[in-house]
């Protein structure tokens, strides 16, 4: 008998499959806990006599668990604040936002679905505060959704939107009394997904988006930097000046470190726009793995390649959202970090790394030197 239970729980599946075919008309009945028998005194015959009793239940083995000859793979989960999108072929999407060593997290995300073909992704870097980004976030939408009444365009319905809330934003902060933050701004990066292949994204400021294509880091956005020709070059045509501080970073009038954004009005008569840049991409669904937005709190400490890298060999985009920000804060970044991530049709088909971490990153890894 001690023989029969030994081959139960070695061979499980096999046993109680036999089992199952002997005794599939014999009815069911309650099974006392093995645990019990175990250490009960006649330890050996309890257990052999459990075992034999449970071989009579060929309905009830599996609340043992069962044998397994491959691993199960979990479904992909929602990110975090979102749900699945579920009329669309993306089936979900993740973001993590992390306060980092600042004092408040002004760093804003939005990801909503405008139409049944229609999916908008997007992230906000708030400075000087997080009015502009919070009142980006709760209103871009909008006047996407206004402007799409008239037209189908999507870079010139994303050129109109930006303008507009810009303006929006204005009246907005004028509206809370005497003394409105001038000075308060934000970056915004948007993206429309339409039909599942038409991808549009538009920029202002420094928070990139980098589209994953056969495994490669393709950077959908140019950073709006004073450190850019052309855009030094307006701000210096409209009476503006670039001042450059003791990391060598430059300055517009000595306090914004970009050229385009939504706010800033104090400095927006010496050359900052709201205009955005817009990249227009057919996705190819075989090649194209996904779409991921950050702000600089990890683009600034984290090159595209090597945050796709890090996707790449991910399970879902919620997982893979939280461990990018998680490096960025582990490389000793000091800023808001945010990331947001989109799967597309290639999701998991090219998991090789194109990056190594240096000797400098694995020690500011292990002993965050900063």
């Amino acid at each position: 008998m001690s023989a029969i239970a030994i081959a139960f729980f070695r061979h499980g599946r096999v046993v109680a499959s036999r089992a199952a075919r002997s005794s599939a008309s014999r009815p069911m009945s309650p099974c006392p806990s093995l645990a019990r028998c175990i250490s009960s005194t006649g330890g050996r015959k309890n257990l052999a006599a459990a075992a034999e009793r449970r071989l009579q239940q060929p309905a009830a083995w599996d609340s043992f668990g069962i044998w397994l000859d491959e691993p199960v793979v979990l479904p992909p989960r929602s990110g975090e604040g979102g749900q699945a999108l579920k009329k669309a072929s993306v089936p979900s999407f993740g973001c993590a936002s992390q306060m980092g060593k600042r004092k408040e997290n002004e760093d804003r995300y939005r990801v909503a679905q405008l139409a049944d073909d229609l999916f908008l992704f997007a992230v906000f870097d708030g400075h000087g505060g997080a009015a502009a980004a919070e009142f980006c976030s709760r209103h871009f939408s909008h006047f996407i959704q206004r402007n799409l009444q008239f037209e189908s365009d999507l870079e010139s319905v994303l050129e109109k939107s930006f303008l507009q809330i810009d303006g929006a934003f204005l009246q907005h902060i004028c509206s809370l009394g005497e003394d409105p933050p001038l000075f308060v701004g934000t970056t915004a990066t948007v993206a429309l997904l339409r039909n599942e292949t038409e991808l549009v994204v538009a920029s202002v400021g420094d928070s990139p988006a980098v589209l994953c294509r056969e495994g490669k880091a393709e950077s959908l956005t140019e950073d709006h930097s004073p450190r850019r020709k052309d855009e030094r070059q307006r701000i210096l045509q409209c009476g503006g000046i670039i001042e450059w501080n003791s990391a060598g970073d430059p300055y517009v009038n000595g306090r914004l470190a970009m050229t385009r954004s939504i706010g800033d009005f104090q400095v927006k008569p010496y050359g900052v726009i709201a205009q955005p840049e817009i990249t227009t991409v057919k996705l190819q669904h075989s090649k194209d793995c996904f779409l991921v937005l950050t702000t600089d709190g990890v683009s600034g400490i984290m090159e595209g390649q090597e945050m796709c890298d890090i996707v790449k060999k991910c399970q879902d985009p919620s997982e893979a959202s939280l461990i990018v920000t998680d490096q960025a804060l582990l490389y000793g970044t000091q800023d808001n970090a945010t990331t947001l991530v989109v799967p597309f049709g290639a999701w998991g088909k090219y998991k090789n790394a194109l990056t190594s971490s240096s000797f400098g990153r694995i020690m500011v890894a292990s002993c965050r030197w900063s």
